[in-house]
């Protein structure tokens, strides 16, 4: 019996990794004295584009290699 990890959608991923960074951003903030309503902001903010960020450019597997330049071997 062969078991394989579910497959999860890109966007989901995209918003996990958020949350993620979202939490670790805003905790930090918080544990550096920078006041509530900043830190909520700034992560909150912060999140949104990290969740972008991936969204956009995390979708490549590896080994693929769509836009990038042919590799040339060498002689």
């Amino acid at each position: 019996m062969h078991l394989r990890l579910p497959s999860i959608a890109h966007g989901v991923q995209a918003f996990i990794w958020a949350v993620v960074f979202f939490l670790f951003l805003w905790f930090g903030m918080l544990a550096v004295g920078v006041s509530d309503a900043t830190a909520f902001i700034l992560a909150l903010v912060l999140g949104a584009v990290i969740f972008l960020f991936i969204r956009i450019f995390g979708e490549d597997e590896l080994g693929s290699s769509r836009g990038a330049a042919p590799r040339r071997r060498i002689p």
